[in-house]
Formats: C-alpha cells, structure tokens, sequence
C-alpha cells in the first residue's frame, strides 16, 4: 500500500519529461546529450571570454587618445600606457623596430621597416582576438546535426516499439518520438547562442582591428617624423557664456 504523499509525487511526475527520455534513451542518448552540454558550457565560456577582452582593448583606445598623443615623445607615451595593454604593446614594438633599424648591416628605409614590424604587431593582437571563434562556428554548424542524431534514434526506437506490439500505439511511441522531439530542441538550443555569439564577435573583432589600424597608422607617421606628424585631437567645444547686458540709464536732467 502506497502513501498519499509517495501517490501524489508519482503522479506529479513527468514520464516524458528530460530525464525520463534520458533514462529511456539509455547510454546513447546520455552520452549525446552529454556531449551537447559539453559544447553549450564551452561556446558560453568562450562568449564571455572573447567579450570581457575586446571591452577591455576598447576600453584602452580611449585611454590611449587622452595620454599618448599629449606625451612629449614616444618613450613617454608608451610609460603612460598600461604594461599588457595592444596599445602598448604596438608602441614597444615599433620603438624596437626603430632601435633595430639602425643597425641593418643591408639599410632598408626606415618607413618600410616600421611599417612591416607595425603590421606585424597588429596582426599578431588581431590573430589573439580570433582564437576561439572557430569553436563558435564549429558549434553552431554541429550541434544541430548532434542532436538530430540522437532524434533519429529516438525514431528508431519508436519503430522497433511498434514492430513488436504489431501496432502504432501512443503508449508505445510516446517516450521515443518525445525523447527525439527533445534532443531535437536540446541540439537548436546549443546552436543558436552560438552562431549569434560568433556573428556578434566577429563584428566587434572588426572594430577593434580598425581602431588598432588607425592607431599603427598614426604611430607611423608620428615616427617617421621624429613627432612632427600627430593627430589632431578634438577638444571638446565648451558653450560660449551669455552676454550680460547692461540697462542703458538716462542722464538726470
């Protein structure tokens, strides 16, 4: 004899919930949706990453605008920049470049060798921002087919259920068709954040390459020209203060 409250949480359970497509699936369907949690936590862990790191180069871009270009030289300017920052790290390597170019024994020009070590620098930060991604792309293609695999089972399951009853019963089909329905759900779920994730990535990682871009482009022109040649920094425009105006008075006669 059952207990009223061991009756009423048998009938408050699920029987074609998640876990009981899990437990009906067996090692196939744990083992598939095993691995699509596994690709889930890592494309997240991955969007969080990739993000917290290109907030924090844009966050350098402003930094860089207000400190380097007001510095008196380009040593001073990259003290005033933070150690690990792509900005510094673009600045230190163009100052090595400059020292280096001085002791080629074959001279090459002084504005092709900047630029090629500049370039080199931004390409290798850029290159550090793409790492990743294609974790992204490779979840979003795959998890989809991940989990029509483990609905194709689900439907075969189904069938071999209906081969032995000898007839397409609901109780007889019910766990395996709902089982693929939710593997199905579970595969799109994994997939959509991440091919979203990946898009919204790369368009960032594309503003952050212009304005790393712009920066090496500056910097060379600033070097180059011994720091005759720097941007123009805009300042910004203040209201002008209202007139006052003074009430004429009329002489007393």
């Amino acid at each position: 004899m059952t207990t009223p409250a061991a009756g009423a949480a048998a009938g408050n359970s699920n029987p074609y919930g998640l876990m009981a497509a899990l437990h009906q699936g067996g090692l196939i369907a744990q083992t598939i949706f095993t691995i699509l949690v596994i690709m889930s936590v890592a494309s997240w862990y991955i969007m969080f990453t990739k993000l917290f790191e290109q907030q924090k180069i844009l966050n350098q871009a402003k930094r860089t605008r207000t400190t380097f270009w007001t510095a008196a030289s380009a040593r001073d300017g990259a003290n005033k920049l933070e150690k690990n920052s792509a900005y510094r790290q673009i600045v230190d390597d163009g100052l090595l470049a400059q020292e280096q170019h001085t002791k080629l024994i074959d001279p090459v020009d002084q504005h092709e060798w900047l630029l090629g070590s500049l370039s080199r620098s931004q390409q290798a930060i850029n290159s550090k921002l793409g790492t990743g991604l294609s974790v992204l792309a490779t979840v979003g293609s795959t998890a989809p087919f991940v989990g029509l695999l483990g609905t194709v089972i689900g439907i075969y399951r189904a069938l071999i259920k209906i081969g032995a009853a000898g007839q397409a019963s609901i109780d007889a089909v019910a766990g395996p068709v709902g089982e693929a329905l939710i593997m199905t759900a579970v595969g799109l779920v994994v997939a959509v954040p991440a091919v979203m994730g990946y898009n919204w990535l790369v368009r960032r990682n594309k503003v952050v390459a212009e304005q790393l871009g712009t920066f090496s482009t500056d910097l060379h022109g600033y070097m180059v020209s011994n720091g005759a040649v720097r941007p123009t920094l805009v300042a910004v425009k203040t209201a002008p203060a209202p007139a006052v105006k003074v009430a004429a008075t009329t002489p007393k006669a």
